[in-house]
């Protein structure tokens, strides 16, 4: 995909997410806007995936730890023809295919359960190393939210990866600087997240996580790494381009109502337009 079309892309997966939440008016808004921008990036140019064939053995693994941002992975797998669109307006339901949290026997596309936070890093780690042992030359993407940092679990799976090398994981922390009930600094300061990895063993790069070009080139550069595990820091904002959670402090779940939902999309509609 060419910059523009991954810009187009990016939200098109929020007013799917918007979409797939209006029939209950409620969801994990927030994280779902920020991390939207490196969901195009991976779907659309970055990994080796084939939806018609989603458990192509040599294919690329993502694992989405920060689990309740399941909607927008759901999204980026509706959009790219993993299960029919129709699906989306059933999250949350009863009986639904798509539950809140990442869910890899219910979802053709998901290749790990997630949702219990800190979990993600060591399945994650767990799937590179046993890439690694049957010399399958892919690539296990990881994605970890800045509030979730805090959990212990994070850091001695930073402790594993750097003492093993393994080069097969590129990670991202979506830092857009929130988590449940507040902001990450008042809660449990995790300080230089970049200096942080790097001291554990990790090649370490910041950019800006809402500017998919940015996302794209330091991918490229983390696959250059042949002695580290790549951690990438997305600085990000959460509820990205969604009008009523923007400028929200709390935007980690919200409700909305159908006049909220009608000016969001149009919204994103001017932002494709534009694009």
């Amino acid at each position: 995909m060419t910059t523009r079309e991954m810009k187009i892309f990016a939200a098109e997966i929020r007013k799917t997410v918007l979409y797939g939440l209006d029939t209950v008016k409620s969801g994990h808004i927030g994280g779902c806007m920020s991390m939207a921008d490196l969901l195009a990036v991976l779907y659309g140019e970055v990994m080796n995936v084939d939806p018609k064939n989603p458990q192509l053995k040599t294919r690329d693994r993502l694992v989405v730890s920060k689990g309740h941002c399941g909607p927008a992975v759901y999204a980026a797998l509706a959009l790219k023809g993993y299960f029919p669109m129709e699906w989306m307006k059933t999250i949350n339901l009863s009986q639904t295919k798509l539950p809140s949290h990442c869910d890899m026997n219910m979802v053709p596309g998901i290749d790990m359960t997630t949702g219990s936070l800190g979990q993600g890093m060591s399945t994650a780690l767990g799937l590179a190393w046993g890439l690694r042992y049957q010399k399958i030359n892919s690539y296990v993407y990881l994605v970890l939210g800045d509030g979730e940092c805090d959990e212990g679990q994070i850091w001695e799976g930073a402790l594993f990866a750097g003492t093993k090398k393994l080069n097969n994981i590129i990670a991202f922390v979506d830092q857009n600087l929130k988590q449940l009930d507040g902001y990450t600094k008042d809660i449990c300061d995790v300080g230089d997240l970049r200096k942080k990895f790097e001291d554990f063993g990790w090649f370490a790069q910041e950019v800006n996580g809402n500017d998919v070009e940015e996302i794209k080139n330091a991918i490229e550069i983390a696959k250059l790494q042949v002695e580290k595990p790549s951690m990438i820091v997305l600085h990000t904002e959460k509820g990205k381009d969604c009008t009523f959670a923007q400028d929200v402090f709390y935007n980690h779940h919200m409700t909305f109502t159908e006049e909220q939902y009608e000016e969001a999309v149009h919204h994103l509609d001017e932002i494709i337009k534009e694009a």
